[in-house]
């Protein structure tokens, strides 16, 4: 298969490990898609799921974290997880360790130039203050019917 080519690739709010991801359609656009950097912006994997019973990792869970490590690896994609609320248990870790590991970095926000020099400013929009204090009680509500 012929892959396009993308400078950069942006994909948010994934939730992997919950029945609601979409993650064979996921897999598949990352096999059509060389890219140079590759943005996950936020809730790639749903954290708030795993410290319950609804947490639910089928092998399609698996081939997508294993199509980002291939890019990292074999393509030489720069790969940037932007934490979200669902990945706040990355939080502290991340502020007290500069995380990289190859090409694939764990960042709270980002500071990205597009080719044309535009300056964006690349953060998932969750405030962590908010969060920490009521954004499980949000997701709880929100997941309620899952």
């Amino acid at each position: 298969m012929k892959q396009r080519q993308c400078r950069t690739i942006w994909i948010s709010d994934i939730h992997l490990g919950t029945r609601g991801c979409k993650a064979s359609p996921l897999n598949h656009f990352l096999k059509a898609h060389r890219c140079e950097n590759l943005f996950l912006v936020g809730d790639i994997i749903d954290g708030w799921r795993l410290s319950t019973t609804k947490w639910y990792w089928p092998t399609e869970h698996n081939r997508v974290v294993r199509q980002v490590l291939r890019k990292s690896e074999k393509e030489d994609t720069k790969v940037f997880y932007v934490l979200g609320n669902h990945d706040e248990f990355l939080r502290d870790y991340i502020v007290e360790h500069n995380f990289e590991m190859g090409n694939i970095r764990i960042v709270n926000e980002y500071h990205y130039e597009t080719a044309k020099g535009e300056k964006l400013w690349i953060t998932h929009g969750d405030a962590p203050a908010i969060t920490s204090c009521y954004g499980r009680i949000i997701g709880l509500t929100r997941h309620a019917n899952c």
